[in-house]
């Protein structure tokens, strides 16, 4: 029996935008170290007298809540980062970060002398700086752009978030790996119109739907699927999800490819009539 076969360059190839490339996690090696430096204090708290013992222990908890605030702030950040337009961090995790090791150090150095403690704080403080930086402290591409449009582009797209967030761990349930594959395929595609919505909250009446209505019902299908998957691996349930998701994401990459055609065919409306009026004032040369 012969076998059709379709490719990207088919005639019946399906409109869909290219995974990107997955990013490395923020978190590297340098965060996680922080978490396992302030033990080296904590054991050695229990070989020191009453005085050495309550500043060991103050010291490991400084440090322990440093590496905490500078592992949200690095997240923070790379969140920040990722965007064209973004409100900078409402908490400069990544500087009370390095106060509070600095704080830390300072403890664990007094049993040593005043001068010991500060020689030790703020050489934490200006290490941690030196290492991770300090957090943003000014908004990115918020020029021209209304707060309050801003503030429910970001409300809606963190509600998308969480849809995608539900649909991944109830695909999980059905202990199938290419199916979570399938979805993680999925939001990995959907989530470009996410930030062309963010890069211009404008354009949030326009994917408004596609935020809500049609997240939430992908969404409440995963779990009815994963539950009825997960007891009798019905096969035709599965391709209809499957489909699902194939007619979704063609949706989304078409309705991502008419916002960026408005935002060409205004740039091109701007560009003609600022061209009339330089024709008119005579700034123009003639061609």
């Amino acid at each position: 029996m012969s076998q059709r076969f379709g490719g990207r360059y088919s005639p019946d190839a399906r409109v869909t935008s290219p995974t990107p490339a997955p990013r490395p996690h923020p978190v590297g090696a340098r965060v996680n170290l922080l978490f396992v430096i302030p033990f080296a204090f904590a054991i050695k708290a229990f070989f020191q007298e009453p005085f050495g013992l309550a500043l060991h222990l103050g010291a490991f908890a400084a440090l322990m809540l440093a590496a905490w605030l500078t592992r949200e702030g690095v997240l923070a950040e790379a969140a920040y980062d990722a965007r064209k337009v973004a409100r900078r961090p409402a908490i400069p995790r990544k500087i009370f970060g390095a106060v509070l090791t600095g704080l830390g150090l300072g403890a664990a150095g007094l049993s040593a002398g005043l001068g010991a403690a500060v020689i030790f704080a703020v050489l934490g403080a200006v290490l941690h700086f030196a290492a991770f930086g300090p957090d943003p402290l000014r908004d990115k591409g918020m020029e021209g752009i209304d707060a309050f449009q801003t503030d429910r582009a970001a409300r809606a797209v963190e509600e998308a978030e969480n849809h995608l967030g539900a649909m991944n761990d109830a695909i999980r349930r059905t202990n199938e790996r290419a199916l979570v594959r399938r979805v993680e395929a999925f939001t990995a595609n959907i989530r470009p119109l996410f930030r062309a919505v963010e890069n211009d909250p404008r354009k949030l009446n326009a994917a408004r739907r596609y935020l809500g209505i049609y997240l939430t019902g992908v969404r409440d299908a995963t779990v009815k699927f994963s539950d009825l998957y997960a007891r009798n691996r019905d096969a035709e349930a599965r391709a209809e999800y499957e489909a699902l998701l194939d007619d979704l994401e063609n949706r989304f990459a078409l309705r991502r490819e008419a916002l960026l055609a408005n935002d060409r065919t205004d740039l091109e409306i701007e560009i003609e009539v600022l061209r009339e009026r330089l024709e008119r004032e005579g700034l123009r040369p003639d061609a």
